[in-house]
């Protein structure tokens, strides 16, 4: 697929995903009015999930392997998950604690600059191509 087709395939799930996030964070603060880290997080690990979905059916479809979804999973939280949670934490800290955004304004600059490292994850490493494994043989 074409690398340009697949960037706003992962950003229309950006963008789907990014309301989650925004939703679920207002939500989940009007409803306990917990600590605005405690809540990014859980709003981030919903997210994650929703994400990794529409990836697998959408984004990725060409990439999909049956016996490679809990790795793809596993890697898609290990990747994804870890810039997004340690990005969203560590830009929220900055722009809602010191800089005293708003919560939902300061978590959607988060997300928009953790997109770009995310995609290049999946791309490379969450959803990459597989190499059959006769094919490098059949190379040499």
């Amino acid at each position: 697929m074409n690398p340009f087709i697949r960037w706003c395939k992962f950003n229309a799930v950006g963008v789907l995903g990014m309301g989650v996030q925004l939703v679920s964070l207002a939500l989940i603060r009007r409803r306990t009015n917990g600590h605005y880290l405690v809540a990014t997080a859980a709003a981030v690990g919903i997210t994650l999930l929703h994400n990794f979905a529409w990836h697998q059916v959408y984004t990725w479809r060409d990439r999909r392997h049956g016996s490679a979804l809990l790795g793809q999973l596993l890697r898609f939280h290990l990747s994804n998950g870890l810039v997004s949670m340690a990005g969203n934490l560590a830009l929220m800290r900055i722009l809602a604690g010191a800089a005293h955004m708003p919560v939902v304004a300061a978590n959607g600059i988060a997300i928009l600059c953790c997109s770009v490292v995310n995609f290049f994850l999946g791309d490379k490493w969450v959803f990459a191509r597989r190499i059959a494994a006769g094919s490098c043989i059949k190379a040499l």
